[in-house]
């Protein structure tokens, strides 16, 4: 699944760009307690941008609706779980942190479909 593989590497490059945006150009706007949040989506972000890059290699041996679950489940995780943090952090609007963790449940259902997915292969 080509797919999978594609949208992890530019998952992960936006992750890489949002790390450093938000070292340097965000450094001095924003107080430290916003940084962290948006430090915690970037790095949530290339984590589960990785996961995608290994959806997609388990897929090119095997594919199967489980993957393909996993994977949608893994991007939805990213643009609710990062996007809300990092939009919390721009904006400082704090109810943007109640969407946050529907992208965690994103995430838990993408692992979860994974670790079946791969157990099913063996």
């Amino acid at each position: 699944m080509r797919l999978w593989l594609i949208l992890g590497a530019a998952s992960a490059f936006l992750s890489v760009a949002a790390g450093a945006f938000g070292a340097h150009a965000l450094r001095t706007r924003l107080p430290p307690d916003m940084q962290t949040i948006f430090e915690t989506g970037a790095r949530y972000h290339m984590y589960h941008s990785l996961g995608l890059i290994a959806v997609g290699l388990l897929a090119h041996l095997r594919p199967g609706p489980l993957l393909n679950g996993a994977g949608w489940a893994l991007v939805v995780g990213i643009v609710l779980f990062s996007g809300s943090l990092y939009a919390l952090a721009l904006s400082g609007v704090r109810v943007l942190g109640a969407i946050t963790p529907l992208g965690g449940v994103g995430f838990l259902v993408g692992w979860v479909l994974f670790a079946i997915a791969a157990w099913r292969q063996g």
